[in-house]
């Protein structure tokens, strides 16, 4: 049962990141960070596929991933390729959508943050992910006392200052609505139970 419901999760947390890609963050060029944010950048100015950039961005840590815990790899694999596919699967709907979801910049960033945010997190929460940087913070987590959500925030605002400096500086400032509402998304849905007191 376990089992059906992983990829269940895995399937229902990629379209959350692909409507969060495609819906809000492309319409205003906005980066999101990790693998995410690194294909978005070449999307913008490469016009590369989103989906098929995140596969090869993410051959390193996949590599990580078959030294360290090949549950998580396998696990991991599944999900990265799913969400990928997905991604540009519903690339050519952001017409359709778009007028219905123009909802500004910065509402779209946070939208689209939260959405990206939610889909990671969920993944997380059931020992899989799409690979990359969630893959890298996964495997940090276990090791420091840090969140996957906080370590997960930490390497965006890497990703998207880079992305800043090659784009413009308004998609710098409206990445970090995406990243902070992305990393509170995915640190809630990460969040451990405390123990009650008894």
């Amino acid at each position: 049962m376990r089992f059906i419901t992983k990829y269940f999760i895995m399937i229902i947390g990629s379209f959350l990141i692909a409507a969060g890609t495609n819906f809000f963050l492309v319409p205003y060029k906005i980066l999101d960070g990790g693998v995410i944010g690194i294909a978005l950048i070449v999307n913008y100015v490469f016009d590369l596929h989103i989906g098929f950039v995140i596969i090869l961005c993410s051959i390193p840590m996949f590599m990580a991933a078959w030294l360290l815990n090949r549950s998580i790899f396998y696990n991991s694999l599944t999900g990265m390729l799913i969400s990928s596919f997905v991604i540009d699967l519903l690339s050519p709907l952001r017409s359709v959508f778009h007028p219905y979801l123009d909802w500004g910049a910065v509402p779209g960033a946070v939208a689209g943050g939260l959405l990206i945010g939610t889909g990671l997190g969920m993944m997380l929460r059931f020992e899989t992910s799409t690979g990359g940087t969630d893959l890298l913070a996964h495997f940090l987590a276990r090791r420091i006392q840090l969140n996957e959500g906080i370590i997960i925030l930490l390497m965006d605002a890497v990703i998207i200052g880079v992305g800043g400096l090659l784009l413009s500086g308004s998609t710098f400032i409206l990445s970090i609505f995406t990243i902070v509402s992305g990393g509170a998304a995915t640190g809630l849905c990460t969040m451990k139970r405390w123990p009650r007191k008894k």
